[in-house]
């Protein structure tokens, strides 16, 4: 399914595969040999999207980008069924795994791996040809690659990188509650922008 969003709408090269059930978004770019599978979903909400020659988008996965956040997606590159990428960098011959999460203004370089629910935290830069652990969590520039039970490390790198103010422009020195407010307000209003969407193709 391919729909324009504010007036930009996805390109698809002659030799890419989408699946009927697929859904691109917007300013969404898919190169030659690119193959994207059943369920997944593409939406570029104010930023880009460009997937890279024989890069595969497996089912169920889901990639977002925003203005300050475009999604670059490099050559030979799979990102797993149910994986999660939003406003990063992925260079080249990278391997996702089912159920990772990618966050905003992540990098992974080249040839590194993200095994089964992995996790690449915002700003953390993943160096190249790293390889890491089933359910490991990166932090930090360069990143640490740390198992999820060593929160008092994965905390303090999440404060430093500070995910409220990163992603929405919101002071974590604020309490949750008023945090979850500003942030589902504002993530609404922005969400909204889809209203006006028009759908260009059915299938893929």
């Amino acid at each position: 399914m391919l729909i324009e969003h504010q007036g930009r709408r996805p390109v698809v090269h002659e030799t890419a595969t989408i699946a009927p059930n697929a859904v691109l978004c917007g300013d969404v770019t898919i190169g030659p040999h690119a193959r994207v599978l059943f369920g997944a979903v593409l939406t570029a909400e104010s930023g880009s999207i460009e997937v890279g020659a024989h890069s595969l988008v497996m089912e169920q996965a889901v990639v977002r980008a925003a203005r300050r956040f475009p999604v670059r997606i490099g050559d030979h590159v799979l990102i797993g069924p149910h994986a999660h990428l939003t406003g990063c960098v992925v260079e080249d011959e990278v391997f996702i795994a089912t159920g990772s999460s990618i966050f905003n203004g992540a990098q992974l370089q080249r040839a590194s791996t993200v095994r089964i629910n992995g996790i690449v935290h915002i700003n953390a830069v993943l160096p190249a040809g790293v390889d890491m652990p089933i359910g490991w969590v990166a932090v930090g520039d360069p990143a640490q690659v740390l198992p999820p039970e060593r929160w008092d490390a994965i905390g303090p790198g999440l404060g430093e990188a500070g995910f409220s103010n990163t992603v929405f422009g919101i002071e974590s020195s604020k309490s949750r509650g008023s945090i979850m407010r500003d942030l589902t307000t504002r993530y609404a209003a922005a969400l909204a922008s889809h209203d006006d969407d028009v759908l260009i193709s059915e299938g893929g």
